[in-house]
């Protein structure tokens, strides 16, 4: 620590963290942030093949302060040289490190004023401890930080020309994760159509003993498992007939009694915090990450500011033995002796390529119960505070005991099941209950039967059902696949998630990834020319080399020129051999009935032409197809969807239609039918009140803008398109600005300066 006379600068990554850490510190540190990464990879059109870095000399990196950040580290460097001390301070992981590595590059001061401190929870005992404790920058976690940025350069900027010379779009881009992502959602799209439902029955019988009626299904037909093997009616009618005939009797044929523990499970790592917080609260991946990150910088309690989690990015499920000794005395204090366990819950790994680089996320203070600083959340920050909390805790919880009753009933060849289930201890269920259903306690509904008792029929009922093609992935399921290939990291999930739909090639409808003609298209090609790239075993073998390259076990320009020349072999055949592919949809023009193709127009957005063009220059919307498809599965919904606007004209409502060139509104007044084109969502939450959407809207003088879909509660409007992201300086939304020389991505915030060009998101996320 300081003394009374040293001052120290700590640099933090985000704003957000230094109310919380200087009341921690006190007097003698100043706190500054970096506002993330201060120096990347030269930001470059992929055409002018400048890359930022040598090929040919060991893939040696030319870094360049980026854009709007020269101020950062002029103030940065004014501060250095007035201190005795500088502590860099940015997260515990690859990229925290590497923020480290280049703001100390850019600082003008001697190597032994700098420090490196890491912590995974901003708490007094934390982060005092790595004041105490500082270390140099891992420069192993640094290069395997660069590899990934250099990986993910080239085949972002080597694959997308393909894709440019050959679908014409020069808005598209292909990414070394972000493209396997895409492949998943299209292979299980196509698996979705390609699936034919097959019919089965299931025979359900209400049975009796002493007037106590209890339900009883078929499961067995002469010892052999019945399910999903009755598949026509008539099957199912004879042994309706055979159990409902009043002469059929039925005996109580065996009956198993057994009593089981539930384990509790591992507290959360990024991947489950992020399935629950959707399953649970309805919250989408990045929503999950940035309420989070809220949790973790510090909230302000009684006016201080308090890092209420550990850090939210992580794989590992392990527990510091002073988290597992403030639950132990938290939950013997509140529950009692039984509901802790005789020995500590130890979770494992449970896979590979983990890092383990810092704990499971959990409560930096567990006696802080979400209901005893409610009053200080909002409300998305409580809900995900409590998950945590209430997870955490339950983790290190006492097993549960269920008591289990199975009772088979034989009647001739068939032999119908029923069973019980009753919670005999809650232990760690009294917090936290990973399944979708509740245990249910319904030992009362059945009567106490024992072997060679007889029961009644009362009523037998056949029930018709159709398999089930697979679901459709949604954000929390494609996270749990992508983790279960060893595909991404947890930094790396809501950008691969966030990408693929804002480049258009997956929109979320009812909360499901659909891919568009567009990203099928981009996948197809891809999977057939580039197989390596493309595939997931490849990608997760990657992943590993990175962790390996940390783990100074593998050497990381090895590793970049192993893959760099086959690479480039394969790119290079392509290109020679790339022709234009025309992507034909399933609909017919209106005016000529010739198939409707994809085209680009000259500001690169997609739209559907006729391929009879320019004899037939028809053109509509690119979502036409989806909404022409749902207007056929379910006509009456689709004609009778009452929008929330009024008729300009008569002010009556109206209602949404969906004709040859897409949805529009129409009013349901018979003299008036007046009609307007439906204005698409964006899909980014307001956030001024929280709860609307954005949407394009028009002026009355016919100019587009954004708007909260919630007005006129919320007023809030935006003249330029949200891209979903927020300001790396600011936290104010950002905007995508249509320019001549290019399109530009600049906060909406009118006092803040930050601007990048469209292109530089390519190239800067790390899964593209």
């Amino acid at each position: 620590m300081a003394t009374a006379k040293e001052k120290s600068l700590v640099i933090v990554e985000s704003p957000a963290k230094s109310k919380t850490i200087k009341k921690i510190l006190g007097d003698g540190y100043q706190i500054e942030a970096s506002y993330g990464h201060v120096r990347n990879l030269p930001t470059k059109d992929a055409a002018t093949d400048n890359l930022g870095f040598d090929v040919n000399n060991n893939f040696e990196p030319k870094f360049e302060i980026i854009p709007g950040k020269q101020q950062v580290v002029r103030k940065l460097n004014e501060l250095a040289k007035k201190v005795d001390k500088i502590y860099l301070a940015s997260d515990p992981d690859r990229e925290g490190e590497a923020i480290a590595w280049h703001v100390r590059q850019l600082l003008k001061v001697p190597d032994d004023k700098i420090y490196r401190i890491v912590f995974n929870e901003i708490t007094p005992k934390a982060v005092k401890h790595s004041v105490e404790n500082p270390r140099a920058i891992d420069m192993d976690m640094v290069q395997a930080q660069q590899t990934r940025q250099i990986l993910d350069k080239l085949v972002g900027f080597k694959l997308s020309p393909v894709l440019w010379k050959q679908i014409g779009n020069r808005n598209l881009s292909a990414g070394r994760v972000q493209s396997v992502a895409l492949r998943m959602i299209c292979e299980r799209e196509d698996e979705i159509e390609a699936f034919v439902p097959q019919e089965y029955w299931s025979i359900h019988a209400n049975l009796s003993k002493d007037g106590k009626i209890f339900e009883s299904e078929l499961s067995k037909i002469k010892d052999k498992s019945v399910e999903k093997t009755i598949k026509t009616k008539e099957e199912a009618q004879k042994i309706v007939d055979y159990l409902s005939d009043p002469t059929t009797e039925f005996e109580v044929s065996k009956v198993t009694k057994k009593t089981i523990k539930r384990k509790p499970t591992a507290p959360f790592i990024t991947s489950t915090m992020q399935r629950a917080a959707s399953s649970k609260l309805g919250f989408g991946v990045s929503k999950t990450m940035q309420v989070a990150q809220k949790l973790y910088e510090g909230i302000e309690i009684d006016g201080n500011p308090v890092g209420l989690i550990t850090y939210m990015r992580t794989d590992s499920v392990r527990v510091s033995d002073d988290a597992q000794n403030m639950a132990h005395d938290f939950i013997v204090q509140n529950y009692g002796e039984e509901y802790y366990p005789k020995q500590p819950n130890i979770y494992a790994k449970g896979k590979q390529n983990v890092q383990d680089a810092h704990e499971a996320i959990r409560p930096s203070y567990p006696e802080r119960t979400p209901d005893s600083i409610k009053k200080y959340l909002d409300n998305d920050q409580y809900k995900l505070y409590k998950l945590i909390w209430e997870k955490f805790m339950s983790s290190q919880m006492a097993q549960a005991e269920v008591a289990n009753k199975s009772i088979e009933i034989t009647s001739g060849d068939y032999t119908l099941k029923a069973g019980t289930s009753k919670i005999t201890f809650d232990g760690f269920l009294k917090l936290y209950n990973d399944s979708e259903e509740d245990e249910k306690d319904s030992d009362a509904k059945i009567p106490d039967l024992e072997k060679g008792d007889k029961v009644e029929c009362k009523k037998v009922e056949p029930k018709q059902h159709f398999t089930q093609p697979p679901p459709r992935y949604n954000e929390a399921s494609l996270v749990k696949a992508l983790e279960e290939y060893g595909i991404g990291r947890p930094s790396t999930y809501a950008t691969i998630i966030t990408v693929i739909q804002t480049r258009k090639y997956v929109e979320k409808k009812d909360k499901a990834l659909r891919p568009t003609l567009l990203g099928r298209t981009v996948s197809k090609q891809l999977v057939s020319q580039f197989s390596d790239i493309m595939d997931y075993k490849f990608t997760a073998g990657m992943e590993a080399k990175l962790d390996k390259i940390a783990d100074k076990q593998a050497v990381w320009i090895k590793v970049l020129n192993d893959f760099y020349y086959p690479f480039m072999e394969e790119v290079n055949a392509v290109m020679k051999t790339a022709q234009k592919v025309t992507i034909e949809s399933n609909i017919k023009c209106p005016n000529c009935g010739k198939p409707m193709v994809l085209r680009s127009s000259k500001t690169g957005s997609q739209f559907l032409g006729c391929s009879g063009f320019p004899e037939c220059k028809t053109a509509m919307s690119l979502n036409v197809m989806q909404e022409m498809e749902e207007a056929e599965q379910n006509p009456a919904q689709a004609a009778n969807q009452v929008c929330e606007e009024k008729c300009e004209k008569c002010n009556s409502d109206m209602v949404f239609k969906t004709g040859p060139y897409g949805k529009y509104m129409e009013c349901t007044n018979p003299n008036c039918k007046h009609r307007k084109p439906y204005r698409k969502s964006t899909g980014v939450t307001c956030p001024k009140c929280g709860k609307g959407t954005i949407i394009e809207r028009k002026s009355k003088r016919g100019t587009v803008f954004f708007g909260c879909d919630k007005y006129p509660d919320c007023d809030f409007v935006l003249w330029n398109e949200p891209t979903g992201e927020t300001c790396p300086q600011c936290g104010s939304l950002l905007v995508r600005k249509i320019l001549k020389k290019g399109n530009v991505i600049s906060c909406s915030n009118i006092k803040c300066n930050y601007k990048k060009q469209e292109q530089e998101e390519t190239s800067e996320q790390l899964e593209l």
